[in-house]
């Protein structure tokens, strides 16, 4: 005599007709493509233009971001490639008297409001000393980068010393891309 499987005490025999329903019938393909629907031009002038404002500060953002770290794709093309990478590393390097320039002359003008000419005086020799020894600096910087530029890479590129004056005018923390080495840290 064979057995028949008993079921367990408490429940009941079709378990599935106790479940719920999701209550409402199954969506056609038809429904489900027009609520996928979208308009591909926004009807509304203000709202899409709106919508591009934003995206174009968003991009903008981005980008300003990627370049303030040195992150190739959003260089301009001054400041793309490995020589130029090395260029500005060994400028960020280094102390530039070329950074006093801006300062030495923004003391000049303030200095120039004080009615002694003895202060003008001064203040136009210290502008004299600060150019001419920032043009030796300037001397001293290309003669060592080139040097280091020819081990480094064969030859330099083209405008590498004008690449390298400017930015070595320049404050620090105004440079951009901005610097990625600290002060000391010669690039190898």
């Amino acid at each position: 005599m064979a057995r028949t499987p008993e079921a367990p005490t408490g429940a009941t025999p079709d378990a599935s007709s106790t479940k719920d329903g999701k209550g409402r019938p199954t969506p056609s393909r038809k429904e489900k493509e027009e609520a996928r629907k979208r308009p591909l031009v926004v009807n509304d002038r203000a709202e899409r233009r709106r919508r591009e404002r934003e995206a174009s500060a968003l991009q903008r953002e981005k980008a300003r971001v990627g370049m303030a770290n040195g992150d190739e794709r959003y260089l301009p093309v001054r400041d793309r490639g490995v020589q130029r990478r090395f260029i500005r590393d060994y400028i960020d390097a280094r102390w530039s008297v070329g950074e006093l320039i801006l300062p030495t002359i923004a003391l000049y003008l303030v200095s120039s409001l004080v009615p002694l000419d003895i202060v003008a005086f001064a203040g136009l020799g210290l502008i004299w000393f600060i150019f001419t020894a920032s043009i030796i600096d300037f001397i001293v910087l290309i003669i060592g980068l080139k040097r280091r530029l020819v081990e480094k890479f064969g030859a330099p590129e083209k405008g590498y010393r004008f690449y390298a004056a400017i930015r070595a005018m320049y404050f620090r923390q105004l440079r951009m891309p901005k610097p990625q080495v600290k002060r000391g840290d010669y690039p190898e």
